[in-house]
């Protein structure tokens, strides 16, 4: 999940200078050097333009070595030691490499040792996966790359792999002879595999995956995507949400925060490693060309007349990548039938929306009462591509939907919303309060503005819960902390939220370039950039912290958040911004009463605890069996864990919920935006997190205070 926020415009550098410096380098080498030029430029801009610039000195240079290094080989088991030690003579060196003139001689030299060694390695799993392993024998593997070292020397790391492959060949047999057990017992003339030929099966499979593996790297590890992932080194060390973004990656980014690119109107999935058409979006470019169809498998891609590009080894977000492109540009798919036959399509891009990405409404028939429910997966707005709707615009809609089914009060699920549009966040915040303050930003120079909603009216005064998690993150946690510093709505879910307090812009670097991009290959990408750090109106910080819900749930979700980025800026304070909040304020202490009462005695809640104890103490487990009795032994606990999150989802009651009749028609016309809307009504219907929602939103219709017509009051 992408955690992001940012503000659409342009941003001031002091673009005289950035651009005479970069034309001064420009007279050393013509044409520059495409990568030099760009390391070069996104140093100069971080140290120009970062919110809080840190000093790109020898401690930056050795993180950004062993992120590097990290990206290229997380497991470690492809470079030796002796190459750490032969590329440790730049560890100190990188900050010079961004700085000044200097080449950039450790990617490079670190790319072509890496091609070296992977070609290395590339020879031993054939090798290894021809002969049987022993699954008896007392053995274990490590699988924590932080308490490995690299291999000493060719035998460790040869070492290295058979473990490796050992243990990815059990865990394929385990799930074999699970198979088999289950054919066994459903028929009783069914003759199981024998353990060799289940063991000789689990080998072959492993290395389909490994001949997957191997194609991916020689296909997508390109120079053009090692070159990203060294400049993202350099960029997340300043902070983790400061990001290169080479022109194809800007163009999806900005796609998916639309909610609407060019492309053919395909859902893609991988299948034992070939990319499939699962489905065909009624009414988009492939619906109406005709030829292509659900179940067909892309072998290849070409723009236009261009050489076409072979998919294997290639991840579904990869081939959507070449699939989407410009507007009414033709793209070429080498497909493969179901029923064999091999065809080149064409098909002419056009405008899809991505119905997964918009905000969906239901309603809930619970407790004697009627509810409404907002699905709100990410803030989108229509960015650069001018393409896509506005999240608020969406919202206010469905708020004023459910209005007319005369609901008693409204849900609100951001739950795994992971940011977006700061200016949507506020706007949909003025649905639910008075014009006025929403969130404080800061910038780098100190200077604090106050952002507000300027909507007079309030589209809804009823009763509000706000459903969050872990994931929840930027925009969903500027709207979050206001709704409770108004003391709106209730927050319900995770401890805290995500923790991400920061705001980043999307800088061309195209702009700060005056000589031929022709020279360059094309465009030099993008920079999006943290400039400013936005605080609650109560004046505390979300980053780090997050936004602490007031009825809290107990839920898996305990190892992410900003708090695990050693790179993630501080948590500070400033002096609230002067606001109202509602006259009928949520009584949270009555509602946390209540609350805390049922997961008292909640069965199914104190599993979900059991479940989160048992998954924190399997999170501490570093080393796994290569013994079968051992390892079955230690997958039956795991088993134990999804059984009880299995009884748990049997326990929670039906929720009766239902579209909107007014949606009905819209939903049923594309096949594929039904499969959306029903799948996600499906995932509500014995949601246990929902469930313990909709009990505090009666609760709420108890409280003496909501009985009256809200009013506004001043705050402290």
């Amino acid at each position: 999940m992408k955690i992001r926020i940012l503000i659409a415009g342009a941003i001031l550098l002091g673009g005289a200078t950035v651009v005479l410096a970069f034309n001064a380098f420009h007279k050393k080498t013509n044409p520059p050097d495409r990568e030099k030029l760009i390391v070069s430029m996104v140093g100069l801009i971080l140290k120009r333009a970062h919110y809080h610039p840190k000093p790109i000195d020898d401690a930056f240079s050795k993180e950004v070595f062993y992120k590097y290094l990290n990206q290229l080989d997380p497991q470690k088991n492809i470079f030796l030691q002796s190459d750490l030690n032969e590329l440790k003579t730049f560890e100190y060196r990188i900050d010079d490499e961004i700085n000044t003139n200097e080449p950039l001689d450790f990617f490079k030299l670190a790319n072509a040792i890496f091609d070296k060694r992977v070609a290395e390695v590339a020879q031993y799993y054939p090798e290894i996966l021809s002969h049987p392993f022993d699954f008896h024998e007392q053995d274990s593997i490590v699988l924590d790359s932080d308490h490995q070292n690299y291999p000493a020397n060719e035998q460790e790391r040869r070492e290295a792999w058979y473990k490796f492959l050992k243990y990815k060949t059990l865990d394929r047999l385990v799930e074999l002879q699970s198979i088999e057990e289950k054919k066994q017992k459903d028929s009783a003339g069914y003759t199981p595999k024998t353990y060799n030929e289940l063991e000789a099966q689990a080998r072959e499979d492993v290395k389909k995956n490994m001949d997957l593996f191997f194609e991916r790297i020689r296909k997508t590890y390109t120079e053009d995507e090692r070159f990203s992932w060294f400049v993202n080194a350099i960029t997340t060390t300043m902070d983790p949400h400061t990001e290169y973004m080479p022109p194809q990656d800007q163009r999806y980014f900005n796609e998916q925060m639309s909610g609407t690119f060019y492309g053919i109107g395909a859902l893609l999935q991988q299948e034992d490693g070939k990319i499939k058409i699962a489905s065909i979006v009624t009414g988009g470019p492939a619906w109406k060309q005709g030829e292509l169809k659900a179940g067909d498998i892309i072998l290849k891609v070409a723009q236009g007349d261009s050489a076409a590009v072979d998919l294997t080894g290639y991840s579904v977000e990869d081939a959507v990548k070449l699939i989407r492109g410009d507007k009414n540009t033709i793209v070429k798919l080498t497909v493969k039938h179901p029923d064999g036959t091999i065809k080149t399509i064409a098909i002419q891009r056009g405008e899809v929306r991505i119905d997964a990405t918009f905000a969906k409404s239901y309603l809930i028939d619970w407790d004697g009462h009627r509810w409404g429910i907002i699905n709100l997966p990410e803030f989108y707005a229509p960015f650069n591509n001018g393409m896509g709707g506005e999240s608020w615009k969406d919202m206010q809609k469905e708020v004023n939907k459910l209005k007319a089914e005369h609901v008693d009060g409204i849900i609100i699920d951001l739950r795994f919303n992971g940011g977006g549009s700061l200016s949507d966040a506020i706007n949909i915040a003025g649905l639910f309060v008075p014009a006025g303050p929403v969130v404080q930003v800061r910038s780098g120079d100190g200077n604090i503005q106050v952002l507000k909603s300027h909507n007079n009216q309030v589209d809804y005064s009823g009763p509000l819960a706000v459903m969050v998690n872990e994931y929840s993150a930027s925009a969903s946690e500027i709207f979050a902390a206001a709704m409770q510093d108004y003391k709106r709505a209730v927050i319900v879910g995770s401890p805290s939220t995500y923790g991400k307090g920061t705001v980043q812009r999307m800088i061309d670097l195209d702009d700060f370039y005056a000589g031929n991009q022709s020279d360059l290959g094309g465009s030099l990408g993008s920079l999006k950039i943290t400039i400013q750090k936005f605080y609650r109106i109560n004046g505390g910080s979300t980053q780090l912290k997050g936004v602490s819900s007031d009825i809290v749930l107990p839920d898996n979700y305990f190892s992410v958040g900003e708090r695990t980025d050693s790179d993630a800026m501080k948590w500070d304070q400033i002096a609230p911004a002067s606001y109202t909040t509602w006259s009928q304020p949520v009584d949270v202490p009555f509602l946390k009463a209540l609350s805390e009462k049922r997961l008292d005695t909640s069965r199914i809640f104190q599993l979900i605890n059991e479940n989160v104890a048992y998954l924190k103490k399997m999170d501490e487990v570093k080393t796994y069996p290569l013994n079968i009795d051992a390892y079955k032994a230690w997958q039956q606990q795991n088993q134990q864990a999804i059984k009880r999150m299995d009884e748990v989802n049997k326990m929670v009651p039906s929720i009766d919920i239902h579209y909107l009749p007014v949606d009905e028609s819209y939903i049923n016309a594309d096949s594929t935006r039904k499969i959306i809307y029903r799948d996600l009504m499906r995932s509500y219907v014995h949601d246990p997190y929902l469930m313990e929602t909709l009990h505090v939103m009666t609760d709420m219709l108890h409280e003496p205070t909501l009985r009256q017509v809200p009013k506004l009051t001043k705050s402290n």
